[in-house]
């Protein structure tokens, strides 16, 4: 077999590989893949991280960020009287941004005061209405069916896919992973440009970056990182020799032996890494909350960076439980207030670390929810209301146009359900360009940028 012949074997291999959800599962034995692939196309000198915070489950849009002014509130409360929160609850997280809405207002939900206050002091944005598009959508071409949408709207998985990688469930690449791809050169280590705190995500695999695997208290440990095998110490280290040992003949042996030995490696420098960053310096984070555990290893992770020989890391931590059909009153309350305490503890410890202006934090979810209520919840949807948070951001504003409240508004497909203005395109092409892609990069992150005017593509948030 020649050389050409073997490279294209070996990278068929990690396609398929990827293909087959082998590069997707969350051990680091498969996530130190990440080294592997073609040199990266930029080099950053200083240091810079993105952390999405993914909503599983679609967040309920009209009651994270309800409307405030009279005549709006009046069309939210008339669509949703049994779910929709008071007025008078909301007096406390009133937003009032530098800019001007033409008289629109928002406020945020009670339990969201902690995010509210970061917004009063400029360190967080709203951008109204984000969601997946394939282009441009109005509503008219979206009842003629005369554009291309994205494909089984208002399907959980297909949505979270579609958020994340611009392609439905089955996607073999994120957009934050494509990020990695042209950074990750740039890196001391390549396998921990990509990080993810919650298990698996589309959104950090890419060409050739593949996500690296952390639990809350650090690096997950191969063979449980034991150091003896049926009580033997001998045992354990003919174990990982033979498990590390290269030069066989057979390919998949030998990739088998060097991602195994990088993982083991892996492990022991972030470990090592994170021995400087004790638990104790992170007060902040509250407990009982498993957003905070995740964003508190982002934030140990970020504090080390300069051990690790980091310059770009993107991260991805996770939070379930918002398909509320049923019990919306009850239980949302209880999950925006885990998002907000554990956003702002992780804002707060960035800005002690002395690096808030350097991690820039943003939502995401599978879509919003219907304005009109289903009995005492709501139904899946399509745009949403995001936040973005750093002390890089353009804080203080709302971006994006506010949606017409009511149903068979133009802004509506049914039910409430918002056709969205601003894509995930433009949302994530705006975080690209802060991160430091360029425009002629972007396509290569975000294949459906092209979609879109060029003067359209960075909304201005950070």
């Amino acid at each position: 077999m020649s050389c050409f012949d073997h490279d294209q074997s070996r990278r068929a291999f990690l396609k398929r590989a990827g293909t087959l959800g082998l590069a997707g599962v969350a051990t680091p034995f498969v996530t130190s893949l990440a080294a592997i692939g073609e040199a990266a196309a930029s080099v950053a000198t200083d240091y810079k991280a993105l952390v999405c915070v993914f909503l599983y489950g679609g967040n309920d849009y009209a009651n994270t960020l309800p409307p405030y002014d009279q005549a709006s509130y009046n069309l939210y409360n008339a669509a949703r009287s049994n779910i929709a929160l008071s007025r008078d609850a909301l007096a406390n997280t009133i937003l009032n941004p530098t800019n001007s809405l033409g008289g629109r207002q928002y406020a945020m939900a009670p339990t969201m005061a902690p995010m509210a206050s970061l917004f009063d002091a400029g360190k967080l944005a709203v951008a109204l209405n984000v969601g997946t598009l394939v282009q441009p959508t109005t509503k008219a071409q979206y009842n003629a069916n005369s554009v291309k949408l994205p494909p089984k709207l208002f399907s959980h998985n297909d949505q979270q896919s579609y958020f994340q990688a611009s392609n439905p469930e089955g996607a073999t690449s994120g957009w934050g992973g494509r990020i990695g791809d042209l950074f990750q050169s740039g890196n001391g280590s390549a396998t921990l440009t990509c990080v993810n705190a919650s298990g698996n995500a589309v959104y950090l695999t890419g060409k050739a970056a593949v996500q690296y695997a952390v639990g809350t208290g650090g690096p997950i440990p191969l063979v449980n990182n034991a150091t003896s095998l049926y009580s033997s110490t001998t045992a354990m280290s003919t174990l990982k020799s033979l498990i590390t040992a290269n030069g066989a003949a057979n390919i998949l042996a030998n990739e088998h032996a060097r991602v195994t030995k990088r993982a083991l490696d892996t492990y022991t420098q972030l470990s090592g890494a994170l021995a400087n960053a004790p638990v104790a310096n992170f007060p902040l984070f509250p407990s009982g909350n498993s957003l905070a555990d995740q964003l508190k290893i982002v934030a140990r992770m970020i504090s080390v960076s300069n051990e690790l020989g980091a310059k770009r890391q993107v991260f991805f931590v996770s939070l379930g439980g918002f398909d509320m059909h049923d019990f919306l009153v009850r239980d949302h309350p209880t999950q925006t207030a885990l998002v907000a305490n554990a956003l702002n503890a992780f804002y707060q410890t960035t800005a002690n670390l002395g690096v808030a202006d350097k991690v820039t934090t943003f939502t995401a979810s599978d879509f919003g929810r219907t304005l009109q209520s289903n009995d005492d919840g709501s139904d899946h949807g399509w745009g949403s209301h995001h936040f973005v948070m750093g002390g890089a951001v353009n804080g203080k504003k709302i971006y994006g146009t506010a949606p017409a409240v009511g149903n068979g508004t133009n802004d509506d497909v049914g039910q409430g359900r918002l056709l969205p203005t601003l894509s995930v395109d433009q949302y994530a092409a705006t975080l690209a360009s802060w991160f430091g892609v360029s425009n002629s990069d972007m396509a290569t992150v975000l294949p459906n940028i092209g979609n879109y005017n060029q003067s359209t593509w960075n909304i201005g948030f950070v």
